[in-house]
């Protein structure tokens, strides 16, 4: 049995968003100076009513009534400012892949930690979470002793400030020190640190450095040319990115050197001669290398790989567009992706011509846009039937709204598959 407790804040999220718009509240509601950002860091990993004593010169009980007034601002919104650290999730699915017991030890009160875990989805992995019990409670040596069952076996405490390195050494402890948080190498070493990472994946090749890491995923996003794919990847890449995902954006036709080369000869209005089996052919070319070189490696290394366009569009566009059939279409591209499919896909629901409309008034059609209108709307036909056959792979989205809306609808569907892939 081995047994690895985190400190929150610091180590697997980076909070200070939250807390210090927290603090700064706190200061105006109750007419102090707003501290400046040095003074700020330090309220990040102890108590915070001893905080509010020592660098806003508080008395207890000021600092008392102070504390109701942070946590009244906190609980509700400071919490939710928050970004899980990138690396963070697939170090913990490897660890505990690995037989690892996992726990968290921090000096927040219970409620906003357990809120904070649930909300990005960092719960499950969990088997204790030990916070403070009151505002003057969370020394970590306890919090780590209270933490482990009897004879917990090898026991690492991983965290970012002397506080988590000092209650390590106390409670008879391995001190990891990760010096991505709030606290400097000197502190760490200093204050007891055994070893150090400087990553969060650096936290596993001190732990387990043979364990091959947790997979990632693969999303795809679809939809007619002018459905907004652009943008709404940007919007999504933002979202994952706050809840520690690791996303590496990519497209087709392209995504690799050799593939980009491919993507210049199909846009090209200048092949308009260009034969539609010819067309389906280099589509798949371009795909052939991608999957080899993009996005098998990226997800084997735990990330996202979120790419604009995949096989559904070679099926879409030429199958249905140009009346090559789906059917056919699916097995010119069998070897080519060779079993490597999106775990799920984003379609956006939104008519041709609407879609067009958008497409024409941003940019030059290129040779695809081009097309006659029949072949636009074959293609959106092929897309309804790709997902009729499918549904559980496609999360469909209506694309006819204003982007905040697309972006929050595309953002729950797709946190919920990525959390159910990661269980």
């Amino acid at each position: 049995m081995a047994w690895v407790l985190f400190d929150l804040d610091g180590t697997l999220t980076q909070s200070e968003e939250g807390i210090w718009n927290s603090v700064r509240y706190t200061a105006e509601q109750t007419g102090r100076p707003v501290p400046d950002a040095e003074t700020l860091r330090k309220f990040i990993g102890p108590p915070l009513q001893g905080s509010f004593q020592k660098y806003m010169g508080m008395s207890l009980e000021e600092s008392a009534e102070a504390l109701k007034i942070y946590r009244g601002r906190y609980n509700t919104v400071g919490l939710y400012e928050n970004r899980v650290y990138p690396g963070i999730r697939t170090v913990l699915r490897t660890l505990r892949q690995a037989g690892f017991h996992l726990g968290v030890v921090t000096g927040k009160p219970e409620k906003p930690t357990e809120g904070i875990l649930a909300h990005f989805g960092l719960r499950k992995w969990l088997e204790v979470v030990n916070c403070a019990r009151d505002a003057l409670s969370g020394e970590k040596e306890q919090l780590i002793r209270d933490a482990l069952p009897e004879d917990p076996g090898e026991v690492w405490m991983v965290g970012d400030r002397c506080f988590d390195m000092e209650g390590a050494r106390r409670a008879g402890v391995h001190a990891l020190g990760v010096t991505y948080g709030y606290g400097s190498e000197e502190e760490l070493i200093s204050s007891g640190a055994e070893r150090l990472a400087r990553t969060p994946l650096e936290i596993l090749r001190v732990l387990c450095p043979d364990m091959p890491l947790a997979n990632g995923a693969f999303l795809s996003m679809e939809g007619m040319d002018g459905s907004g794919k652009g943008s709404q990847i940007h919007d999504l890449t933002e979202t994952l990115g706050r809840y520690g995902f690791e996303v590496q954006v990519s497209r087709e036709p392209g995504g690799s050197p050799i593939g980009e080369k491919i993507r210049e000869i199909l846009l090209d209005p200048a092949n308009a001669e260009m034969a539609d089996e010819t067309e389906a052919l280099l589509y798949a070319a371009s795909r052939a290398q991608h999957v080899r070189e993009v996005i098998r490696p990226a997800v084997a290394a735990g990330r996202v790989l979120l790419c604009d366009r995949f096989l559904d569009s070679s099926v879409a566009y030429q199958g249905g567009g140009r009346r090559l059939g789906v059917d056919r279409v699916l097995r010119i591209n069998e070897p080519a992706v060779a079993g490597t499919l999106p775990d799920c896909t984003v379609y956006l629901d939104i008519g041709w011509r609407q879609a067009m409309d958008r497409r024409l008034g941003a940019s030059v059609p290129d040779r695809m846009e081009r097309a006659e209108d029949s072949f636009h709307a074959r293609t959106e036909a092929a897309y309804r039937e790709l997902v009729s056959r499918e549904p559980s792979r496609f999360l469909v989205v209506a694309a006819d709204r204003p982007r905040q809306d697309i972006a929050a609808e595309i953002a729950q569907k797709v946190l919920a598959r990525l959390m159910e892939i990661e269980s």
